[in-house]
């Protein structure tokens, strides 16, 4: 196909009472059914699969964790989180399963947490028990209280099962057009947790061997430093190494391959600009001891999640990178020629108009994203998507 939109869409008849299907081209020999598996949801915001490999947790920014079995959304949550002090959609962001589920059956959820100084990002953990999330307690609680501002909150476990979570630069005046520093600059502080990804063990503790233990002035759960807002979080397939994807300003999204202790740059590096239209840098290419992006777009997508596809349902896909996107309102397809180089990138689900918010690969071997129609609000406009192949 030479139409990188793919533009043959048939609507099939449906299979199943909530299961409706649509089958697209790609520029592969590589033919898509997107079947509907379950709607009603408010903007879910991260999908976990149970090992069964037939039930996946949702988490709703409304605040509710919610549970699918065998394609079938239960209507009663498993755990709603903490009320804020005030109304809002903002209640509820990533959730992860233990690498160990099947003997603790541990699940972990990220949130923002109400204080004195306002909000910051907390990390809970329970015990899922009869579709309910049972002693849920938590285990950490990042320095990086502000008023308002992303607070990002992406989680995911490493193979020697400690987790990584993104914490967003809180920068809230330059949503209202304001070219202000002064919060954002935090990000290449080491004394608090703005702008970082983290790692922490499994009981909230932090890991001896992170890069900063014993830095004096230095959080020691910081792994990395000088992020705008981290969404995604997959570990390269082939390598073994942590990469990450954050939203920039007006462009200046990235992909980000991270090596402990490594600075990223932002907000002293970054190809996107202030809302305002003027440069975020005046170096926006390169400054010493900086990491520069592996790959970056302009104008922006907002990423919001990543995924490494790894099974054999989609075997020219194998190794590719699969993107979801907010603003750019598609599941971006990006092959290699090289583990870090990217040769080409395909944008998939363009005729559905929807933000994605998750995508995930299932123990099926097929691709799950989460949708939502707009960015806020409590009205139930989400939906979960399998991707399957249809040849």
């Amino acid at each position: 196909m030479n139409n990188i939109f793919a533009v043959t869409v048939l609507t099939l008849a449906l299979t199943l009472p909530s299961q409706a299907q649509q089958i697209f081209d790609t520029n592969t020999k590589q033919r898509i059914r997107v079947v509907t598996v379950a709607t009603g949801l408010v903007h879910p915001w991260s999908i976990a699969f149970l090992p069964d490999g037939r039930t996946m947790l949702v988490t709703e920014r409304a605040g509710r964790l919610r549970i699918i079995r065998d394609g079938v959304l239960d209507p009663q949550p498993v755990w709603e989180a903490p009320a804020p002090p005030v109304q809002g959609s903002d209640n509820l962001h990533s959730v992860a399963v233990h690498p160990q589920f099947a003997e603790n059956r541990l699940v972990y959820v990220s949130y923002p947490k109400w204080g004195e100084r306002g909000n910051s990002l907390a990390v809970a953990r329970g015990r899922l028990e009869d579709a309910k999330l049972t002693d849920v307690r938590e285990i950490f609680v990042a320095d990086a209280w502000e008023t308002s501002g992303n607070l990002a909150g992406r989680m995911l476990f490493g193979p020697d099962t400690t987790l990584y979570v993104t914490v967003g630069d809180r920068d809230r005046l330059c949503c209202i057009g304001k070219d202000d520093n002064s919060l954002r600059i935090k990000a290449q502080s080491l004394d608090n947790d703005v702008g970082k990804v983290l790692r922490i063990r499994d009981d909230g503790s932090v890991p001896p061997n992170n890069p900063f233990v014993g830095r004096k002035g230095a959080r020691p759960e910081i792994y990395t430093y000088g992020h705008r807002n981290g969404y995604g979080l997959a570990f390269h397939p082939e390598t073994g190494i942590l990469w990450e994807a954050e939203i920039g300003p007006m462009g200046g999204d990235e992909i980000n391959i991270l090596v402990p202790g490594k600075n990223y740059g932002w907000p002293l590096v970054s190809m996107g600009r202030n809302y305002t239209g003027t440069l975020v840098s005046d170096q926006p290419w390169f400054r010493p001891e900086m990491e520069n992006p592996r790959m970056f777009w302009v104008p922006s997508i907002s990423p919001s999640s990543i995924a490494f596809y790894t099974g054999d349902r989609f075997p020219s896909w194998k190794g590719n990178l699969f993107v979801g996107a907010l603003n750019g309102k598609q599941l971006q397809r990006i092959a290699f020629n090289q583990p870090s180089q990217a040769e080409r990138r395909e944008p998939l689900l363009t005729q559905l108009n929807v933000r994605i918010r998750d995508v995930q690969q299932g123990p099926d071997g097929l691709l799950y994203v989460a949708t939502e129609l707009v960015s806020g609000g409590n009205d139930p406009d989400g939906t979960i998507l399998r991707i399957e192949p249809v040849d």
